[in-house]
């Protein structure tokens, strides 16, 4: 029988019933194989309970008799050891039956969920990953998911194998010597006693060896990360005194954990000694006496061997269970969550001009592009993507206590160049995260190219827009996919059209493989302004009318920015742009300049007519006053 142990503190679901009953709806999937489960089990359980018993015959019938015969008859003893073996065999077939089915209705079963939480975790809104650490997240399909692999495949088996054991061998205890079947209930009494006040113990120090574990675990993380500031201020030594101290509280939690989890086992199988040997004492005694016989005393000894080991082995699946069901609980209700809802019905559709110069739909990529908008009257009306945007009397809180923009209201027309400034929490990232709709407004409106956003599919809307954040993301994959993501079905000469744009071809084109070079660990090969330069082209393959810079050449240098600011032009001409840049020189040329101020717009105007106002503005750029 594997092992199948809990290790830590038994986490309780807070609706078992339920989660069961979720889970029983991924398992009738695989009805057949369940019933062909259930019934390996009970095969290979009542095999060993039956398989014991041929002890009593086996001795009384022909061992015993045969003692002090020269030439004993041995066919009955020989054809009942061959029927013993038989069902020994059987069980043993049963067991590997039993196994070899639940690893595959457990895996498949996985499968599933891990797809359906993959796929609910893509359409959850962006403030569910506001609120939950990458960590948390990620628990989900490694604890989680593993701990309710381990129940599926053996746990639940091995608990209702040991039930079914349990019940078989006390039953035929019974048969054999109620008498002695009340010596081994009055030692089990005392062994579960001694299980519960052991195991009391035992979950207190794993609980504070989990919580040191935690603390630990997160040092070590947090001296990694911030491994070049400890180099900087010559910190070694006293990072390795407050890890010695951490490490050595770690310690102590685990020992006194871990003595009070190993010593359970050794007590256990010592007491179940002690009732072995009390066993064969009573029982010799009743042999003496007549009240028994040999047989019938031996098979019992087999079966009380057989009573003890799996009360204990079913408490600790019992725990392990119960803690799978609190990680299938987790997992459940990442995927009850809400997903983010999109009302919008006007889509985003490529456009020709026929002979008679009318906007029609097409399927062909052709660059043009119109929102498609349904009229109440069944027809559609086309308009004609420009990128227009405008903010209306617009308010906004993340958690409805803390306003973060107030009552803001401003317009972008299409092919200008508005910049966002002001200090850290003024609400500059925010109007951007507005415009995408990763958020809605909680007051007012935003209209693009005249339809209220929340009228636009939010896909179609996001399709016409282009992001360069700050926090340059690249995956694992080649140089070419990680600009094509941009724009899925661009070609590679449009990829490579895209990179000198950016300016990033030089670079790209001395990589070891060039355009196929393939970055991994989120592009560390790279430097930051590299990186910066991909996500630059990454949008400009986009070839999206609207285009929002979040702080994109804030990594970059002096001189890289210099070279492509021509680039950038060319990707800027013709489109709306929103640029958020604690640099200023960078929206000097920008047609409108916004200075946010806690969440209003107090002052807006280009470069020249905001230095004349000496306002906020002049006091931002001269130094007066500095960025936060």
């Amino acid at each position: 029988m594997s092992k199948f142990r809990l290790k830590g503190p038994v986490k309780k679901p807070q609706d078992t019933k339920r989660t069961l009953k979720r889970l029983l709806d991924y398992l009738l999937d695989y009805k057949l194989q369940l019933v062909f489960v259930v019934i390996a089990i009970i095969v290979s359980s009542m095999a060993g309970v039956a398989g014991t018993y041929f002890l009593k015959p086996i001795i009384n019938r022909y061992i015993i008799p045969a003692i002090g015969l020269e030439n004993p008859d041995l066919s009955g003893f020989i054809i009942m050891l061959l029927l013993m073996s038989s069902i020994y065999v059987l069980g043993a077939l049963s067991t590997y039956t039993y196994n070899r089915l639940m690893i595959n209705i457990s895996t498949s079963t996985l499968f599933k969920i891990r797809e359906e939480l993959f796929t609910k975790m893509q359409k959850l809104p962006l403030k569910y990953y506001d609120s939950h650490t990458h960590g948390e997240l990620m628990s989900h399909y490694t604890n989680d998911v593993d701990t309710l692999r381990h129940m599926m495949a053996q746990g639940v088996p091995q608990l209702i194998s040991g039930l079914i054991t349990i019940v078989g061998v006390f039953s035929m205890m019974l048969i054999l010597s109620p008498l002695l079947t009340l010596v081994v209930i009055g030692m089990i009494v005392i062994m579960l006693f001694t299980v519960a006040k052991i195991g009391k113990k035992t979950a207190t120090y794993f609980k504070r060896q989990q919580e040191q574990l935690g603390k630990v675990n997160g040092y070590i993380e947090e001296m990694i990360e911030g491994q070049k500031v400890v180099k900087v201020f010559s910190h070694e030594e006293v990072v390795i005194k407050d890890f010695e101290e951490l490490n050595e509280q770690l310690r102590q939690e685990a020992t006194n954990a871990n003595t009070y989890a190993n010593i359970l086992t050794p007590i256990m199988d010592n007491l179940s000694y002690v009732l072995y040997a009390i066993i064969s004492a009573l029982g010799a005694a009743m042999v003496i006496v007549g009240r028994s016989d040999i047989g019938t005393i031996a098979a019992f000894l087999q079966y009380t061997r057989m009573f003890t080991h799996p009360i204990s082995h079913v408490s600790q699946l019992f725990n392990a269970i119960v803690n799978a069901l609190a990680g299938a609980e987790r997992i459940f209700n990442l995927i009850d969550e809400e997903e983010e809802l999109d009302e919008g019905k006007v889509t985003l559709v490529n456009i020709e001009k026929n002979s008679d110069g009318d906007i029609i739909e097409t399927d062909k990529c052709t660059g043009c592009w119109a929102w498609k908008r349904p009229k109440e009257d069944g027809n559609v009306e086309y308009i004609r993507l420009k990128g227009d945007v405008r903010f209306k009397g617009v308010t906004f809180s993340y958690d409805g206590k803390k306003t973060v923009l107030d009552d803001v209201s401003f317009y972008a027309k299409p092919g200008q160049k508005i910049a966002l400034v002001g200090s850290t929490g003024a609400g500059k990232t925010t109007i951007t995260n507005l415009i995408n709709r990763f958020y809605d407004v909680c007051e007012g409106e935003i209209t693009y190219d005249g339809i209220p956003i929340k009228e636009i599919r939010k896909a179609d809307l996001r399709r016409s827009l282009a992001m360069v954040l700050q926090d340059t993301h690249l995956f694992s994959g080649s140089v070419m996919d990680n600009i094509r993501y941009g724009n899925l079905n661009a070609t590679d000469e449009e990829v490579i059209e895209a990179a000198k744009l950016a300016n990033a071809h030089y670079f790209i084109s001395h990589l070891p493989e060039g355009y196929d070079t393939v970055l991994t660990a989120d592009g560390t090969m790279l430097s930051q302004g590299q990186r910066q330069l991909l996500a630059i082209a990454r949008a400009a393959v986009a070839n999206p009318p609207v285009l929002i810079l979040d702080e994109a050449t804030s990594s970059i240098d002096t001189r890289t920015e210099a070279l492509i600011e021509k680039g950038m032009d060319r990707l800027m001409e013709g489109r709306t742009v929103f640029i958020i840049a604690h640099r200023l020189s960078t929206v000097r040329n920008s047609d409108a300049i916004l200075v946010l101020e806690n969440g209003r717009i107090i002052e807006r105007g280009n470069h020249d007519e905001l230095i004349a106002l000496e306002g906020k503005y002049y006091q931002l750029y001269t130094g007066l006053f500095e960025l936060s």
